[in-house]
């Protein structure tokens, strides 16, 4: 099944009008024609078959066949993640969080980033795209990249962990800390990891230090782990 993204649509609609990149390659790459049954999501948890009543390069039309909501997870994830040096390994853990299950992402600016500039344009198009590919309903909220202060001082529901890398008697294996079917966030750092004060601040601000195992993971590594423990613990109740 191929699966396509429409924001737009709503499950009263008795149409959807494809925008003209999505028509083009329903029409010309995967050369759909009238009759054929496509289905949609609006990244909202609908998932809609349709059946296209027009088909062009420009403009693809089709019938809302049949809607149906998908239940949430039982957990809900958010992962503040320190944007890569390269652009390509962020936009990597992206994909990849998309696929896993993640529910929210925000960029932290940390003392020790190397990249204090992201484009969330590009960043949507990742997500969109493995969206479709992962044929999941809900669509990941990219937030607004925040400083690793402003993060703090955000209000966060359940659990809240940072992965860091200093030696610290007080951290526990994520997985042994990490509820099932409860929310929680989890802080990871940039290549050269959080700095002290900030490690110290957010352990001020209630957040509990965790290790992600014995290896020192790269950062996008590292996110990914956090996303795969969190679907572990929850797949295995």
């Amino acid at each position: 099944m191929q699966l396509f993204y429409h924001p737009e649509v709503s499950e009263g609609d008795k149409e959807v009008v494809f925008p003209r990149e999505e028509s083009k390659h329903i029409f010309k790459v995967l050369r759909k024609k009238e009759g054929d049954q496509l289905h949609l999501t609006n990244g909202k948890g609908w998932m809609f078959v349709t059946e296209l009543i027009s088909a062009g390069p420009n403009s693809c039309v089709a019938r809302i066949l049949s809607s149906e909501k998908e239940e949430p997870a039982p957990y809900f994830l958010h992962m503040a993640v320190a944007p890569t040096k390269m652009n390509d390994r962020f936009e990597w853990f992206l994909e990849k969080a998309t696929e896993i299950g993640v529910q929210e992402i925000t960029p932290v600016i940390c003392d020790h980033s190397e990249r204090k500039v992201v484009k969330l344009n590009r960043f949507e198009r990742v997500l969109q795209s493995a969206l479709k590919q992962s044929l999941h309903t809900r669509f990941p909220v990219l937030n607004e990249p925040l400083s690793f202060k402003e993060f703090l001082e955000k209000d966060h529901l359940g659990q809240k962990f940072i992965a860091h890398c200093e030696d610290d008697a007080h951290k526990n294996l994520l997985s042994k800390r990490l509820e099932s079917k409860s929310q929680a966030t989890i802080l990871i750092g940039p290549e050269g990891d959080f700095s002290s004060e900030e490690i110290n601040l957010a352990k001020e601000k209630g957040w509990e230090p965790v290790s992600l195992g014995h290896s020192r993971l790269r950062t996008e590594t590292a996110a990914i782990v956090a996303c795969h423990t969190a679907a572990l613990i929850n797949e295995s109740e």
